[in-house]
């Protein structure tokens, strides 16, 4: 769907999978998109269409996008949030003597899910502003992933930095285990701030409620960039019944 080969997994096969890998697995990581980021590698394919195409896995964070792909007759992959994903390994899988690493958040975040998953070997690393303008800084957080050998790298720094970071420690060929680029979703874990109340998750107005909690920072992303998912929802469906005439 709009060029990405999304993984065909729902949250329970995706967790089987993730419980799989050992530490010493050799690095992979797990891409979470959603409209935004949908949106910004229909812009700009060339910068960012590497970032999940690298992904081991690629698994769709936005039941808005679903239920729009739907409405319109293409074919939607399973919708699996990032957030649900996290907060499921964390409690399911990880275990308390499991070595974790995350990048980004502060103090509150790593105090946060030490306390609530009881984990006794919790790495962490939280990059300056702008870190991935910065040679010497990226180059700081993938060492950061790769030397931490954790079995789970949650890579919580926002899209596309995450992903750059995953990428890089990939193709630098020294990195073990599975890394998340799962941006927000340790701060609802830690209380630092507080996710949607399931109904409004199961509406699909997830977003409205981030908005409303930080119309600051969320406005340009959900008023302005992410309704061209619309017509690149559109342009998908007119190009696969140009192929498929009758269909």
């Amino acid at each position: 769907m709009l060029g990405l080969d999304f993984a065909d997994l729902d949250i329970d096969a995706a967790l089987r999978l993730l419980a799989a890998r050992p530490a010493a697995a050799p690095f992979a990581y797990l891409v979470t998109p959603n409209a935004d980021h949908l949106v910004r590698l229909a812009r700009d394919p060339a910068r960012y269409a590497p970032l999940y195409e690298d992904a081991a896995w690629r698994l769709l964070d936005s039941r808005v996008v679903a239920r729009l792909a739907h409405g319109m007759g293409l074919p939607a992959p399973p919708v699996v949030p990032g957030s649900d994903l996290t907060a499921r390994l964390l409690a399911e899988v990880v275990a308390p003597g499991d070595r974790i690493a995350v990048l980004g958040g502060g103090a509150a975040t790593v105090a946060g899910l030490r306390a609530r998953f009881g984990l006794r070997d919790l790495l962490h690393h939280d990059p300056p502003m702008g870190f991935d303008a910065d040679p010497a800084a990226l180059a700081e957080a993938t060492r950061f992933v790769e030397q931490a050998r954790a079995r789970f790298a949650f890579l919580c720094v926002g899209s596309p930095r995450q992903e750059m970071v995953a990428r890089a420690v990939l193709h630098g060929g020294r990195g073990f285990g599975t890394a998340l680029c799962v941006g927000a979703s340790l701060r609802f874990l830690s209380g630092e701030e507080r996710r949607a109340p399931r109904p409004v998750q199961r509406a699909g107005l997830e977003w409205a409620w981030r908005l409303a909690m930080d119309p600051r920072r969320l406005a340009r992303r959900y008023l302005r960039d992410s309704p061209a998912i619309l017509g690149l929802l559109w342009r998908e469906r007119a190009r696969r019944r140009a192929l498929s005439p009758g269909a």
